[in-house]
């Protein structure tokens, strides 16, 4: 029978559970954890990481997470291994082999063949007295006491254990490295978040129009000049190609509460100076930022200090940086 106080009750127990195996990694980060990183850092070639069932899962994406992060890897399933696939093990590569037990038989087969190659093995297991951990060059240990299974046998926290093994792994080499945020930015071009790394001012504010209106022009104008480039707001520039200032929407909705007769007044009139503005060659995150920092939700865009367009806070909504 369905009951909510038995849901809640094991969803706590696993989480309480995943977060020890987690935590119990400390006591194993130790020379041999060291060693494995170095070994990585100094190699020539890439990673080849190996697994088989759920370990071939979790050695799936630490592979991921290395080529992110700029160790070049690649995945290379137990099973498919001893049928072909070691072909793709280069001299001056490294073999990560992953297993909780240690001791399947595709990995008794494995790991000496890859050792035959000259290759150096680290094996990650949760059982010291494996096969894989005692023939591995580099043993690092990701024992667990109990699986969050009821019955102790479904990989959970084993497994966690050996995903947060490999992202310390990832993150030491990555720090090795020094990999910056542009590096990142080069492997995640796709999505919110590569767009958050390498997305320009100028690559949405060129898109749009360029509103724009002459100091003495008239209200008439100005409305038209909003409303046609639906912008919410269009810059005042001068004869001399000076930027005088911003109006807004807002603007012109103040203005008709200061004012009973407002036909007659000028942009000039109306406008607000010292206009917020950025360089089309920033990033879009520094315009966001801009915004929120002064709660507007449009920009003047400048390029040599010239006025070059308008960024409105849609376009960063648009291209999922917010």
């Amino acid at each position: 029978m369905f009951s909510a106080e038995s849901v809640l009750a094991s969803a706590l127990e696993t989480i309480r559970l995943e977060a020890e195996s987690v935590s119990a990694l400390t006591k194993y980060i130790d020379a041999s954890f060291i060693e494995a990183v170095r070994t990585i850092h100094e190699a020539k070639g890439r990673v080849v990481v190996s697994g088989i069932g759920k370990s071939a899962v979790i050695a799936q994406k630490m592979v991921a997470t290395f080529n992110s992060t700029g160790t070049p890897a690649l995945f290379m399933h137990a099973a498919d291994a001893i049928h072909g696939d070691l072909g793709m093990i280069q001299p001056d590569d490294v073999a990560i082999v992953i297993s909780k037990s240690g001791n399947s038989p595709e990995i008794k087969v494995l790991v000496p063949l890859i050792k035959n190659f000259g290759n150096p093995v680290i094996a990650i297991s949760g059982n010291e007295g494996s096969f894989l951990a005692t023939q591995g060059d580099i043993f690092l240990n990701t024992t667990v006491e109990k699986e969050a299974c009821p019955n102790n046998l479904a990989p959970t926290t084993s497994t966690t254990a050996q995903m947060v093994m490999g992202d310390a792994l990832a993150v030491c080499l990555l720090n090795l490295k020094g990999f910056s945020d542009k590096d990142f930015a080069r492997y995640h071009p796709g999505g919110a978040l590569g767009k958050r790394l390498y997305l320009r001012v100028a690559d949405m504010s060129d898109a749009n129009e360029k509103p724009v209106v002459k100091p003495d022009s008239t209200l008439r104008e100005i409305i038209y000049e909003i409303s046609g480039k639906r912008l919410g707001a269009t810059a005042v520039i001068d004869s001399q190609g000076e930027l005088k200032g911003i109006i807004t929407d807002g603007d012109l909705r103040r203005m008709l509460e200061k004012y009973d007769n407002p036909s007659q007044l000028k942009a000039e009139d109306i406008l607000t100076p010292n206009a917020k503005s950025i360089d089309g060659g920033e990033l879009a995150t520094e315009a966001l930022a801009l915004m929120r920092s002064h709660d507007i939700t449009q920009l003047v865009v400048t390029k040599d200090s010239k006025y070059a367009g308008m960024l409105h806070i849609h376009d960063l909504v648009r291209e999922g940086i917010i």
